[in-house]
């Protein structure tokens, strides 16, 4: 893998992790659908977890997933208890989408990236959407979390998107909601914090 393929690898990982952030399971899914009709801008090997992603049955438990996700994400409270099991799940899935992007690579390289910026990236946008959602059920009592939830399943299909179709502009997108959502979970900790000190 040469300098720009492994650049252009870990823009795609990259947004692919972040869309993870946003919904676990539609980023593979559409991932794999790339991978299969050979739609991505650099060859990725399908083995591993990309092979398995690419299949039918990957694609068929994946699709079924991703649907029972959004639509899960529609239901006022179910959201936040789908929020506790997404976010480790967010953070694996950010994981595993950027190895699989950078299965050419060294192993060291692949892996360490994964694990810090795969993981980290998806794992900053879920904590940012949880705050989102926890502002929206408190202030609206859960009414305006379908509106939230839409709002999180099209950045999560547009930043899919985008990674696979312009890797490069996907990879400033992530740093810019990267950005954002550790914004939120600062400012989150503060009005936290702010309110406990009143107490006392």
């Amino acid at each position: 893998m040469n300098e720009l393929d492994l650049l252009m690898a870990t823009s795609l990982g990259l947004g692919l992790a972040a869309a993870s952030g946003f919904r676990v399971f539609i980023p593979p899914f559409i991932y794999g659908l790339s991978l299969r009709f050979e739609m991505l801008p650099i060859p990725i090997p399908t083995t591993g977890i990309s092979e398995w992603m690419a299949s039918d049955i990957g694609l068929i438990i994946l699709g079924a997933a991703m649907i029972i996700e959004i639509l899960g994400y529609y239901i006022p409270w179910i959201d936040n208890l789908l929020d506790t099991i997404a976010s480790p799940a967010a953070i694996f899935a950010g994981i595993m989408m950027m190895s699989s992007t950078l299965s050419d690579s060294n192993p060291a390289i692949q892996w360490g990236a994964s694990i810090i910026a795969g993981g980290g990236a998806s794992g900053t946008i879920q904590i940012g959407t949880v705050a989102t959602r926890a502002i929206s059920t408190t202030t609206t009592g859960g009414l305006g979390n379908p509106i939230v939830s839409t709002i999180e399943a099209g950045a999560c299909i547009v930043c899919t998107i985008l990674a696979i179709l312009l890797p490069i502009v996907a990879l400033i997108l992530v740093i810019l909601l990267v950005g954002y959502s550790g914004k939120q979970v600062k400012n989150k900790i503060y009005s936290n914090s702010s309110k406990s000190v009143d107490v006392n």
